[in-house]
């Protein structure tokens, strides 16, 4: 009985199935895309596929749009004609060989939702529909930063910054973010309010504010925004620049400083006093120095009290001490100071001693000593007239004083450790003593009634003077301790007998050096002696040549045992010597080297002999 009941009830459902299969083979069917997303000012394609029972054809096909309700035709297709109805879309519609319903040109206007209805005859109709999707990708995000600045002493939230995104479709979402992470809206923290504005094209506006609180720290934070949007079922987004919104924050710290360093300031510098707070805007500066009895002197007059520097120009030991900096914050009126202490090196006080004092002579031996006042550790330096350095330390010995070592000697006082600090004192060491000849003209060679220059130069302290036993036209020049004089005269026989006389006289001496001078040959003489001395060169020749032709001839013993040396002072009869010995070409030959300024050896001015040996 029971198997009889499963039996009959597994018969009654494939029965059913079998009844709605051939139900479903036989009606009209009609598929199209559930959704079409397009671009505006793009092209939107809609398929429209269907099925006849027995593949019969089509009577008709119909494209409408649903507006408000109601069916609107666009166009049908019959008998393999379209038929297009008069709408808003004529002109940009078309329909493929496949049936696809393709408009041009779409806008937003166009999202809606159309129906694709095929008519079979004696199978009815059938129809289905597709939500045509339009969209339009937003313009980057334009955003403003409140140009006023903010303060974190604010008691309202205060404005960030502005976002603006214009001409997209569907409205997109604006999020807000501060150094990269978003923020979201916090009770009297943050504020983000919206605004959406739909233009006459269709396209969306729209535009977002952010308010928030902020701290002193914000003062580098930067701010952006960003643009959501959907687009063909995925989620994108556009970000904006970046911006950095001004902060106004009081003074929590103040620093004061001496630029250059205080260490390195010397006197006679330029000095600033920096004063810098961590406030913004920065407040107002005033400057102060401690005087006497702990009394502060106002020098703000001096400062540049929105900067906060004080120029000090040309410092000096008294504008070493205590310096105040105080501000001042406006808006809350705190007050905040720092001080600094000034310290400006110097050197003073640079003399030089030396011992002993009383007027030095030649022979003698000195002692300068070099001292100078200073807060810093000093050297010292010697150097001469000429800037040549002469020693280091304090102290200069110079011992075996002459008049050549009188000069002028400058100590250098040098701080090490403050570049550039240093003075230096010169003092004069004079050495007296009766006058010293270093040079005159003589001999000098002259000749009867010719014009010369007699010259004699001389060394002493104090400055002598010179006297010439002579009458001339005399020029003197003087060089430290030296004086140079020199006369001009006419020879005359007087002078050349006599020679002249330079006297050279201070307080302490007098010293005098005769001038001789010596007659010089005219040049015919000259000439006349030169000619005697190669006469008898040429006679000692022709006698040589004798010698040498009786040699030749055999007229003259030439063995080894005949040979004899001619060059010996000792002469035998088989000797040839020839002597030549001429007072008169000695003393010519004087004159001739007295001429030219050199003096002929005494060997070369005795008796010469020559070897005629070949």
């Amino acid at each position: 009985m029971a198997g009889g009941r499963r039996a009959a009830g597994l018969a009654l459902g494939w029965g059913c199935c079998l009844l709605l299969c051939c139900a479903a083979a036989s009606k009209l069917e009609v598929s199209t895309p559930a959704v079409v997303e397009v671009e505006s000012g793009g092209t939107a394609r809609i398929e429209c596929n269907f099925y006849i029972p027995g593949n019969d054809s089509y009577t008709y096909i119909d494209w409408s749009y649903i507006d408000h309700n109601n069916r609107v035709r666009l166009c049908r297709i019959m008998g393999g004609k379209l038929l297009e109805e008069n709408t808003d879309y004529k002109g940009r519609l078309s329909v493929g060989e496949d049936k696809a319903l393709s408009i041009s040109r779409v806008t937003v206007q166009d999202a809606r939702t159309f129906v694709c209805q095929v008519g079979a005859g004696s199978y009815g109709t059938g129809e289905n529909h597709t939500e045509l999707h339009i969209y339009k990708v937003p313009e980057a995000p334009e955003i403003v930063a409140n140009t006023g600045g903010v303060s974190v002493q604010s008691s309202d939230i205060p404005q960030i910054a502005q976002c603006v995104s214009r001409n997209s479709f569907p409205p997109p979402n604006i999020t807000w973010h501060k150094n990269g992470e978003q923020l979201q809206p916090e009770e009297k923290m943050v504020k983000i309010p919206a605004t959406l504005t739909r233009e006459s094209s269709g396209l969306y506006t729209v535009s977002s504010t952010l308010f928030a609180h902020v701290t002193r720290e914000d003062r580098n934070s930067l701010y952006h925004c960003t643009v959501h949007y959907w687009l063909r079922g995925q989620r994108h987004a556009a970000e904006s620049r970046r911006v950095n919104v001004t902060v106004y924050y009081p003074a929590q710290h103040v620093k004061l400083q001496v630029m250059p360093s205080s260490a390195l300031v010397k006197e006679g510098d330029d000095v600033k006093l920096v004063c810098e707070a961590d406030g913004n805007p920065a407040p107002v500066f005033s400057f102060y120095k401690r005087g006497l009895a702990g009394i502060w002197q106002d020098l703000t007059s001096l400062a540049d009290t929105n900067s906060g520097v004080l120029n000090l120009h040309s410092v000096n030991k008294n504008s070493s001490g205590l310096y105040k900096c105080q501000t001042l914050d406006l808006d809350d009126m705190t007050q905040l100071e720092k001080d600094v202490e000034l310290v400006v090196n110097y050197i003073e006080g640079v003399r030089v001693k030396m011992e002993p004092s009383s007027p030095l002579r030649e022979g003698d031996s000195v002692k300068l000593s070099c001292n100078a006042h200073s807060p810093v550790p000093l050297n010292y330096q010697w150097s001469d007239e000429e800037g040549r350095k002469v020693t280091e330390g304090n102290q200069l010995f110079l011992n075996n004083l002459t008049f050549e070592t009188s000069s002028n000697f400058s100590c250098k006082v040098i701080a090490p450790s403050v570049p550039g600090l240093e003075q230096s004192k010169q003092v004069a060491v004079a050495v007296q003593g009766k006058p010293r000849i270093v040079a005159i003209s003589s001999p000098l060679y002259v000749r009867q009634d010719e014009v010369v220059n007699l010259t004699c130069k001389a060394i002493a302290f104090p400055r002598p003077s010179v006297h010439w036993n002579v009458n001339g036209t005399a020029h003197e020049y003087v060089e430290n301790q030296h004086i140079a004089s020199s006369l001009t005269v006419r020879v005359n026989h007087d002078l050349l007998r006599a020679g002249a006389m330079c006297r050279v006289s201070n307080a302490l001496g007098v010293s005098e050096k005769h001038i001789q001078l010596l007659d010089q040959k005219t040049p015919e003489s000259k000439g006349v002696i030169i000619v005697a001395i190669i006469v008898s060169i040429l006679v000692v020749a022709v006698l040589g040549s004798v010698i040498y032709f009786l040699h030749k001839k055999g007229k003259m013993p030439c063995g080894r045992a005949g040979k004899q040396d001619i060059t010996k002072p000792e002469a035998r009869k088989d000797k040839i010597v020839v002597e030549v010995k001429s007072d008169k070409l000695s003393e010519e030959a004087g004159l001739l080297q007295g001429a030219s300024d050199e003096k002929r050896p005494a060997a070369d001015q005795s008796e010469k002999y020559i070897d005629l040996r070949k």
